[in-house]
């Protein structure tokens, strides 16, 4: 379920943060799903425990996980404007990506336009 990157250059800990709210963004995690304890993250993902704390410690800070004293950490209520910022910054990161490829303007519009005509706006 969690695929760290031990060479990218990003943080391990926001690298747990952004995959739980990915997850949680393509349904994978609902509300009120529990996800493992720190100590079994850590084991099942090989990285130190302090890591993973910190990255919960930031979900539970912006309100996308919450702790239950003795019972673990649960998925929070979706927050409407956190998960809209993390799918705008995958769509920005795309659209860069697709720059540097020689991928144009006009191109990626007409993709936007012909999604926009699917989904019936």
């Amino acid at each position: 379920m969690f695929n760290i990157d031990l060479t990218s250059r990003m943080p391990i800990y926001e690298q747990i943060y952004k995959k739980i709210i990915e997850l949680i963004i393509k349904g994978t995690l609902k509300e009120n799903d529990q996800i493992p304890s720190v100590r079994s993250f850590a084991k099942d993902a090989g990285v130190n425990p302090n890591t993973v704390a910190k990255a919960y410690q930031e979900l539970e800070r912006n309100g996308i996980i919450y702790s239950l004293q003795g019972r673990g950490s649960f998925i929070a209520k979706p927050n409407a404007e956190i998960f809209r910022s993390a799918i705008l910054s995958g769509f920005d990161k795309s659209v860069r990506e697709a720059f540097d490829r020689g991928i144009g303007a006009d191109e990626l519009k007409e993709r936007i336009d012909m999604i926009k005509e699917e989904h019936g706006e």
